[in-house]
């Protein structure tokens, strides 16, 4: 169950998505440290929402999944504007890292909130619930195992990513950051435009 749920953790934090894009452009211009905890506060958010799949807290997880749409609303809203505040900034150099408590803590809070608005992290393991929480059987050991695995196949992934963008970042130039900077805004703008018509769609 372990291994089961480090796998499904690792896929779904690999995905392509707006978080991936944030988690990058925070490592290369605030520094690891920040992508780090950036990653972990989506790992967390990946850990909460597969506890309620598979310790089958059916009430909660069917009020989020018959919320999503407004959820959707929120996380869209937050997206276009993070988007926005990204993609207009112009940070001057790579050595800018904000390894300070606030900062860190508003690093991990900022991506556990938006990736818990997230209606695809909702549909993913209301799909999680559905096929390996229903088949779980023998008390509380096993499905803490799943959730264990998939809070460190999470992690993993943003450590990994983390690592790599960190090599990256002693490597670029000032002004390819600033590159880097506008297109993840602009996409995160889109992604959160894609959730807000969405939303009002359904």
């Amino acid at each position: 169950m372990l291994l089961r749920g480090f796998a499904l953790g690792f896929a779904i934090a690999a995905a392509p998505g707006p978080i991936f894009f944030l988690c990058l452009r925070r490592t290369l211009v605030k520094g690891w440290l920040n992508g780090l905890f950036s990653g972990f506060g989506v790992a967390t958010a990946d850990g909460f929402y597969a506890a309620l799949g598979v310790f089958g807290v059916g009430a909660i997880a069917i009020v989020l999944t018959g919320e999503r749409r407004w959820l959707a609303l929120a996380g869209g809203v937050l997206l276009v504007a993070l988007g926005a505040r990204i993609a207009l900034d112009r940070p001057k150099t790579t050595e800018s890292a904000s390894t300070n408590g606030v900062g860190l803590a508003w690093a991990y809070f900022s991506t556990l909130g938006l990736t818990i608005t997230n209606p695809a992290t909702i549909i993913s393991f209301a799909a999680l619930a559905a096929t390996l929480g229903a088949g779980i059987r023998g008390g509380y050991l096993r499905p803490a195992l799943l959730v264990v695995g998939v809070l460190l196949g999470s992690a993993t992934w943003w450590c990994m990513l983390a690592a790599l963008a960190a090599g990256l970042r002693t490597r670029i130039t000032p002004c390819v950051v600033r590159g880097i900077s506008t297109a993840s805004g602009l996409a995160i703008v889109g992604l959160g435009l894609a959730a807000l018509v969405s939303s009002l769609s359904t």
